[in-house]
């Protein structure tokens, strides 16, 4: 319940993050962004909805936070992240697919089927789509490294990743979020985030169903 009210309300959250601690709240969502992008084993984190609150809250007037400075930062913590991922996968991927805490898997593997399936489809743009899919955000990356895709080839597509990103989000949030209707209606909007965010998952998902289905029936 917690972790839901987190997405939900991150708004409220975040208000109350920037209430206390001020300008110590880039460094906090610097790390928010980092840990979603850059570690394979956290990948519930809110990204989208707090890139959006953020936006909104900036806009609000209520804080010292500059949008410009906000977004440039935070385009450099999605870049390390994923880049921090890569190596990662590259390096310590094949162990870590099979390392358990307490007897579950440390990388699902039902995640990275999903990131898998995600490549199949999109091939190296994938970087840059998964960006707004969660979960296979922070799996791609992990991916990427495991199959020892080019770097050349994944700097430019994180890059351009992190940038669309960051700055789409950020700047919706700063343009739309003072809207009463959509103040009013905050968790709403959250959830209309999500749901688009999945939406490429869940069409792939329905996709492959009828597929499946097809070739039994056949």
């Amino acid at each position: 319940m917690e972790f839901l009210d987190l997405f939900l309300h991150v708004d409220k959250h975040l208000e109350n993050i920037i209430n206390q601690y001020q300008n110590w709240t880039y460094l906090i969502l610097f790390l928010i962004i980092f840990v979603e992008t850059g570690l394979v084993i956290w990948p519930f984190l809110p990204g989208d909805s707090l890139l959006f609150a953020a936006g909104a809250i900036i806009a609000g007037g209520n804080t010292d936070l500059n949008v410009v400075t906000l977004i440039l930062l935070l385009v450099v913590a999605a870049f390390l992240g994923d880049t921090a991922n890569y190596l990662i996968g590259k390096y310590f991927g094949n162990k870590l697919l099979g390392t358990t805490v307490r007897g579950k898997l440390l990388v699902k593997a039902q995640y990275m089927d999903k990131t898998h399936e995600f490549y199949e489809k999109h091939g190296p743009k994938t970087i840059i789509l998964a960006r707004f899919v969660p979960i296979v955000r922070t799996f791609a990356p992990f991916v990427a490294g495991i199959g020892k895709m080019n770097y050349g080839k994944f700097l430019s597509y994180n890059i351009i990743g992190g940038v669309v990103w960051i700055t789409s989000l950020t700047l919706l949030g700063y343009f739309i979020g003072t809207n009463a209707v959509v103040k009013e209606n905050f968790e709403l909007v959250v959830l209309g985030i999500v749901g688009i965010s999945v939406l490429p998952m869940v069409v792939e998902f329905i996709r492959n169903y009828l597929k499946n289905r097809k070739n039994k029936a056949a």
